[in-house]
């Protein structure tokens, strides 16, 4: 947790976040403290505004976060930026996410390409049996693991997603289908300044070893469902390569437990507002083990999520959840005290 003692609350912006950059951290699981410079009794930020009914705010109390907490002050409701870049010279830090159950023998290959400047592999393990989470940490220094809470790929990406400490988030299968040399091209979307990117099989330069006639079939009439219902001009649907902006979550509120997540993910950005890409991607065959994807049960859990996203009310645009107010309130508040 965060405490806030040592920074005044009329202290000027720059002088706070120079306070906060300054602070050795210390971790102790998953929580990060801010090491004080006395032993006096330490007050928690979240007491500081929990009367004003932001302690939420501070779910992730690492410093980088609280950084951009301040720096973002002046965007109320965390309204979509379009066009988001980031000086060339701010390399963002790429979280790599993959959901992982009984794929130990996948895992040294698919390693194998990932670039080695990521910041971290967060590898969710579906109670694999088969030492899946051994195998990643023994492969590179930077891997943690995060176990998921049900079972379903939707779950153990959000279970993933949600433990990510970097600016930039990449999801990826763990079978070897997809190709984590293909990282930079969705980083590089991002950076000139996509908030969303989508891996597409069906774009020049894209293709597949793996999918089916009835599964591609599927997927272009579901993309074609989406294109038409949503105003999108998608080539790509049913696929789960993508990366995005960490405070791009908000946004996506997600909430399903299994491969319709991709979809899910697909049209919340669009009816957030997000500024969407698309990338060429290779899919090839699964390297080891069977697939838990069914065409039939699956694609009717996406079909579910096609019509039941357009016709429950949602709007045009998408706004970050009621329970999560804007940064720039919160800080504001506290600055105002």
């Amino acid at each position: 947790m965060v405490y806030i003692d040592d920074i005044n609350l009329n202290t000027p912006l720059n002088t706070a976040i120079d306070h906060v950059d300054q602070a050795p951290l210390a971790d102790s699981g998953s929580i990060a403290t801010l090491a004080a410079p006395n032993t006096a009794p330490r007050r928690r930020a979240s007491d500081l505004i929990g009367d004003l009914g932001h302690a939420e705010l501070l779910r992730n109390p690492e410093m980088d976060a609280i950084r951009e907490r301040l720096e973002r002050r002046q965007r109320e409701h965390m309204p979509a930026r379009r066009g988001h870049r980031r000086r060339a010279s701010d390399k963002p830090r790429v979280s790599v996410v993959v959901p992982a159950m009984n794929e130990a023998k996948n895992l040294p290959e698919m390693f194998k390409n990932i670039p080695a400047d990521v910041y971290e592999i967060v590898v969710v393990d579906g109670n694999s049996t088969d030492g899946t989470a051994d195998v990643a940490m023994s492969l590179r220094d930077n891997v943690r693991i995060v176990d998921q809470e049900r079972p379903g790929k939707g779950n153990a990406l959000i279970c993933g997603f949600n433990a990510c400490r970097g600016d930039v988030i990449v999801m990826i299968d763990a079978d070897c289908s997809m190709d984590a040399a293909e990282i930079p091209s969705f980083v590089d979307a991002l950076v000139d300044g996509a908030d969303f990117v989508k891996g597409s099989r069906y774009m020049d330069g894209g293709g597949s070893t793996d999918i089916t006639m009835i599964r591609s079939a599927g997927n272009i009439a579901l993309r074609g469902m989406v294109n038409s219902l949503y105003g999108t001009d998608y080539t790509e649907l049913c696929y789960g390569y993508m990366a995005f902006w960490r405070w791009t979550l908000p946004y996506l509120q997600l909430d399903c437990d299994g491969f319709e997540i991709e979809t899910l993910m697909s049209i919340r950005a669009q009816t957030a507002g997000l500024n969407i890409a698309e990338v060429p991607n290779m899919e090839y065959d699964r390297l080891y083990g069977a697939s838990n994807l069914n065409a039939i049960r699956d694609g009717l859990r996406i079909l579910r999520v096609i019509t039941g996203e357009k016709f429950k009310g949602i709007g045009s645009r998408r706004q970050a959840p009621a329970s999560q107010p804007s940064e720039a309130a919160a800080v504001s508040a506290v600055n105002a005290n």
